[in-house]
This record gives structure tokens, C-alpha cells and sequence, in this order.
């Protein structure tokens, strides 16, 4: 079983201009890693939309990586965008499920299917070749890499320990996120 911040602290470690879209039980964590103009959680907005958000960016940006950070939760309410992703695919979209089993931010009440739901088959049977469940550190280490070279879609399930998020408070509104990673992208375009 993996540890989520450990997870966290090793790719805000080896991220540069990746754009990173978070939501729920992952938004706060990374927001304490990395708060900088790539990065936007989806949070306020609706949960379980930030694949399909991120996947959007990576067919509008295809020179900027998109990395989903998405809860388990929150993937189960937007199947459909594997399908989405798998119908439509972009070489510079990630998407990494955290899978735990609960609705962290709203008191760790199982996910329907914890324990039983398997994302991995449902995203090859949705279409996505490159799908990695990953179980431990050294699984992670040998396909780190990926997230950031890897082509694309790619989606990594990684299986960690549960935790205790609490509700998201963010400095900045997210009509101000959304206008900060809005006016970076314009600035970065090629």
C-alpha cells in the first residue's frame, strides 16, 4: 500500500510546467506541495469533473502535460470519461486515480464497490491501452517516470493507505484559480 504524500512530495518534486489538476481529498495536500500557476483544484465546481476538465486542457494545450490528481470517489461518478478519454485520445494526458476506498473530505465513508471495483479493467474496457494499477514504493519508482515521458493517455491507479482530509479552504476563490491557470496558459502558448 502506498502512502498518498509521499506520492504527492515525489512528483511535485519532479514536476516543472506540467499542469496539475486536482479535486477533493487530493486538492488540499497538493496545494501545501504546489500552489504555482500550473496548478488548479477543482473543487468548488462539482466532484468527479476534474478528468474531464483536464482532458478538455490537453486536447486544447497538446504542448503542456496534463496531470489529473483524481480521487477514486470522484472517478466513480465520471465513468464516462474514460470512455471520453479512450474515444478521444491525447498523447499529453495523465490521469492518476487515488484509490483508498473512501470519501475522504466528507468523513471516510466507503466508495460504493471499495474493495471489490477494480479501475484498471474498467479503464482497458473503456479503451485505454496504458493503465497501471500500482501497490507499492518500488512499483512506483520503476514507473514514475511515465507520468512525465510516458505517451499518452496513461492512466495510473495507485492504491494508498486511507487518510483524513479535511473540507478544502483555499486562499484564492476558484474563479481566481481559474482565471490565474487561464492567463498562464495564454502566456505559454507556443
Amino acid at each position: 500500500m502506498l502512502n498518498k504524500y509521499t506520492c504527492l512530495k515525489k512528483l511535485a518534486a519532479r514536476r516543472s510546467d506540467e499542469i496539475i489538476i486536482t479535486n477533493m481529498g487530493i486538492a488540499k495536500p497538493w496545494e501545501n506541495l504546489s500552489d504555482g500557476p500550473f496548478d488548479f483544484a477543482s473543487v468548488d465546481s462539482g466532484m468527479g469533473h476534474a478528468a474531464d476538465l483536464a482532458h478538455g486542457l490537453a486536447i486544447a494545450q497538446p504542448h503542456h502535460r496534463i496531470i489529473t490528481l483524481n480521487g477514486d470517489g470522484s472517478m466513480l461518478m465520471c465513468l464516462g470519461t474514460l470512455v471520453t478519454i479512450a474515444q478521444r485520445p491525447v498523447n499529453n494526458y495523465v490521469l492518476i486515480i487515488i484509490e483508498n476506498g473512501t470519501y475522504e473530505i466528507t468523513g471516510n465513508q466507503f466508495v460504493p464497490g471499495a474493495g471489490k471495483i477494480n479501475y484498471e479493467t474498467i479503464a482497458r474496457g473503456a479503451g485505454i491501452d496504458e493503465v497501471y494499477t500500482i501497490y507499492d514504493d518500488s512499483d512506483f519508482d520503476a514507473k514514475f517516470a511515465l507520468i512525465f515521458e510516458g505517451e499518452g493517455p496513461l492512466v495510473f491507479v495507485w492504491k494508498v493507505a486511507q487518510a483524513n482530509e479535511p473540507v478544502p479552504n483555499f486562499q484564492l476563490p476558484l474563479w481566481e484559480r481559474a482565471h490565474r491557470l487561464r492567463k498562464n496558459l495564454n502566456e505559454n502558448t507556443n
